[in-house]
């Protein structure tokens, strides 16, 4: 029986003449098989590849057989613009099977909120935070509404995972969940994630139903992939807007600033430009998405607010300045393209740096090996614990503290924390004014209204504060402008450059107490440093694909000849110090420790060797400088060595005392709540990664090859092969001829192509397929309804390359036949912008 079948007749009906479908895809079959047994369900597909309807149909048909006496379904969504965006679909699909929807955020008017609440629609389309503000306001009768809650769908749900907005999520459904008579099943949606069965597990919270992860075979598609050096930004620019022309593109970039520079700089070449960030206000945001779409020679030149699955219509290019921080943003954004039928996704990296090109390079290569960032999987998440103690005295009023406890301790997010721990959070609050307890009732204190009441309590609606500001000051005290904590929370003390006004300027002192940040004019004519002006905080993954790009001696297709020769540089003065088993530089009394271990693993080895060798040591993304008396080679690597003893990064001292000398940074408005122990605790989870430190110094120079499912931790490629070719068979991925036609702007990775993703499901009979390469038991393409295990979409380049020399899987380097310069006494290459 198929899944058509077991829809309603009514609903089959719809799909067929209103729609004019005559089959579903393979997820939404699977999709609803799944959900339609009465299953969680995670269910992966590409951006616009019928992950809605997968979701919606099966539940709208349940909705028909079942009519709810309040609020049935539940779509949250991490922005409005999405809600807003979805609002047509998802009206058209109840409303032509005689149900309704309603669209609750900040922006719908009172007058219909109370319509809804006297007249409740079968689908209710929200954020976490407009559920918030329902649970906490007496006007509205959340037991009514939500009494027969059945489902919740949470689209884009890699976007909350791990994050304190995702700890909310799951906090207000299970208080939602604890108001109905269901067991409220739980289905989340999403493009990109590398660690779906942890999310399954995170979106079930206290459901005892079956939890799966969808995830269908993939068709074979082309991806073509280009980088190109363009190190002006004017340049860069008109580039995109000569290759724009005539098509719709979306161009990314890492920053507002950067945003309004590339769009400033297209407008006036022949096509219609457009910009899209969070500072833009939402009528022009909408205007320009309601604009774009219609037209026919446009470009949206926009930050992240554009990597969700909002529609904006076909289109035929995407752009990024520069490189994304991860692989999923990387995929998300390049998934944006190949949507029409023959149409071909697409992504051009224009970088401003030679370091911009290495980070491509690599988010490419780990793309095409299947793999993608894991989502966090956090269990302390203590401020929003302290958002959900008083929100919870505001919703009835006055609630006791076993009770209080026994909600929260449903939610996954808190499951770190014992009872004891929480008891002794509530005593801190009751003493510091933030709790009054009458009667063996906790209510909100004198303290908490000063801080949380104004505006009727507007502060306590959301999880998140405001961006904290940081005034920028040059040396003689002249006001330059302003910058958002997070952003300052990466630069370091005379070495980090960013761009404000237009112009570059590099830190001098950041005065975190006054929340001030010193600067002077950035030297000009240097060498970019790495990191370039944007400070980002990458993974060890990445940084590790960047060594292993830096390490080899391949011609990266998809490089243009200027990328091409400035990645031969980088390599002719890093790679022979990158070889090395310990790869120290010592110059001008200090030493630069190449780790290419992310921005939190650096920061922890800051803390240990300033603790533990007294030297001032400067950290970002690739290196540790030390300096200070005493600083030799010698010295580093006997200190060094010490750290390598796993019991140093085991015992509660070290962690003690390092977090303790992480500056104070406020990283929630519920911060101040906590005690200071659990200040310090958060803070120290933002910016250190003990775990991680330990892994790298106990694993010494060798680097674990991973495969999928696993906790990936890539290895370098053998040198010059430029892709492992050895993996294709693995990850089921083709290769095709390229296209007949080349942009003659910059040299292209053509020819990328992926095929059916292999779940690693072992089977005695051999499988069928033209990538087996042995007689043993295969991996076969079937199984996509799974609980463990997993893939994603590889990429493979068009040709293969014959490696030169090999290498096993413990060796840091290998011989390469190609002639390496020295890197000169003289000259470091700079440190890499901090993290």
């Amino acid at each position: 029986m198929t899944v058509f079948s077991r829809f309603p007749e009514r609903l089959q009906h719809a799909i067929s003449s209103r729609l004019g479908w005559s089959e579903l895809r393979p997820v939404q079959e699977l999709a609803g098989e799944a959900i339609l047994d009465g299953k969680n369900a995670v269910v992966l597909a590409p951006t616009a590849g019928g992950k809605t309807e997968a979701s919606m149909f099966p539940v709208i048909g349940e909705l028909m057989r079942a009519p709810p006496s309040g609020v049935g379904a539940l779509y949250v969504a991490p922005i409005k613009a999405l809600l807003n965006n979805q609002e047509v679909r998802l009206g058209e699909y109840t409303e032509m099977v005689g149900l309704s929807r309603f669209v609750w955020h900040g922006d719908t008017a009172q007058s219909q909120k109370n319509a809804f609440c006297k007249r409740p629609a079968e689908l209710l389309m929200t954020t976490p935070e407009s559920l918030e503000v329902m649970l906490m306001s007496a006007k509205i009768p959340v037991g009514e509404l939500f009494a027969s809650l059945r489902f919740a769908v949470i689209d884009e749900v890699h976007a909350f995972a791990g994050t304190d907005r995702g700890a909310h999520l799951m906090s207000v459904l299970e208080r939602l969940s604890a108001l109905s008579e269901h067991d409220v099943q739980r289905v989340g949606l999403s493009a990109t994630v590398g660690n779906p069965e942890q999310i399954a597990h995170w979106l079930k919270g206290s459901s005892s139903r079956q939890s799966v992860v969808v995830d269908p075979p993939k068709l074979k598609a082309q991806r073509v992939i280009k980088v190109c050096l363009r190190e002006d930004t004017a340049e860069l620019a008109l580039e995109a807007a000569r290759d724009g022309k005539g098509k719709k593109s979306l161009f990314f970039c890492q920053s507002r600033a950067l945003t309004e520079t590339v769009a400033d700089h297209m407008r006036g070449e022949d096509i219609d430009v457009f910009v899209h960030h969070g500072s833009v206000s939402k009528e022009e945001r909408y205007a320009a998405e309601e604009r774009f779409a219609q037209g026919t020679n446009a470009c949206i030149v926009a930050t992240s607010t554009l990597e969700l699955g909002i529609d904006v219509g076909g289109l035929d290019l995407t752009f990024q300045a520069n490189a994304p921080s991860t692989v999923s943003s990387f995929l998300q954004r390049m998934g944006r393209t190949g949507r029409r039928p023959g149409a071909v996704a697409n992504m051009t990296f224009l970088c401003e740096d030679a370091v911009s090109v290495v980070q491509s390079a690599a988010l490419v290569r780990l793309a095409s090996r299947g793999w993608i960032e894991p989502v966090k999987d956090e269990s302390r998440a203590w401020p929003v614990m302290v958002h959900q103690i008083l929100a919870m005295t505001q919703q009835h009023g006055g609630i006791s503290a076993e009770r209080c406890w026994r909600m929260l301790a449903r939610v996954p997010d808190f499951r770190g924390i014992s009872e004891a721990e929480y008891l002794e959070l509530v005593d801190h609050m009751k003493r510091e004014g933030y709790l009054f307890e009458g009667g063996g009732l906790l209510s909100m204190g004198q303290a908490a209204e000063r801080a949380f009441g104004k505006k009727n309590f507007l502060e306590l609606y959301a999880v998140f504060s405001s961006p904290v500001l940081y005034k920028v000051q040059t040396e003689n005290k002249r006001d330059l402008g302003s910058l958002e904590q997070g952003f300052v929370d990466r630069l370091v003390e005379d070495m980090s450059t960013f761009l404000l006004g237009g112009r570059a300027w590099q830190v001098l002192h950041i005065h975190h107490g006054d929340r001030v940040i010193r600067v002077r004019a950035a030297p000009r004519g240097k060498k970019p440093s790495w990191g370039g002006f944007v400070p980002q905080f990458l993974g060890f993954e990445v940084c590790q694909a960047m060594k292993d790009v830096l390490l080899g001696d391949d011609d990266l297709p998809f490089l243009d000849e200027r990328a091409k020769a400035a990645l031969g540089e980088w390599r002719d003065d890093l790679g022979p110090l990158l070889a090395r088993q310990d790869p120290y530089r010592y110059d001008d009394s200090a030493v630069t420790w190449w780790t290419f271990a992310g921005g939190r693993i650096n920061q922890t080895l800051k803390y240990a060797l300033e603790w533990k060798g007294g030297w001032k040591v400067v950290p970002d993304n690739f290196a540790v400088k030390i300096a200070g008396d005493g600083v030799t080679h010698q010295s580093v690597s006997e200190l060094v060595s010490t750290l390598r003893d796993p019991a140093f990064w085991d015992a509660e001292d070290t962690r003690r005392k390092l977090n303790a000398m992480v500056p104070e940074y406020r990283l929630s408005k519920f911060q101040k709540v906590l005690p200071e122990r659990w200040q310090v605790e958060m803070v120290g989870g933002y910016l250190l990664d003990f775990e991680g430190a330990g892994r790298l110094l106990g694993s010494g120079p060798a680097v674990k090859t991973f495969c999928h499912g696993e906790s990936p931790v890539p290895r370098p490629a053998p040198c010059g092969s430029g892709w492992p070719t050895e993996r294709w068979a693995s990850q089921g991925c083709q290769r095709t001829e390229a296209p007949s036609t080349t942009p003659p702007s910059c040299s292209s990775l053509a020819g990328y192509a992926t095929k059916g993703l292999m779940h690693r499901i072992p089977t005695t009979r051999a499988a069928s397929s033209s990538n087996s390469r042995d007689t043993s038991p295969r991996w076969r393409h079937s199984q996509p309804v799974r609980s463990a295990g997993g893939s994603s979409p590889g990429i493979a380049p068009s040709s293969a390359q014959t490696p030169p020399c090999a290498r096993s899987s413990s060796d840091t380097a290998c011989t390469s036949p190609r002639a390496r310069r020295p890197l000169p006494s003289s000259t470091t290459p700079a440190p890499p912008s901090p993290p």
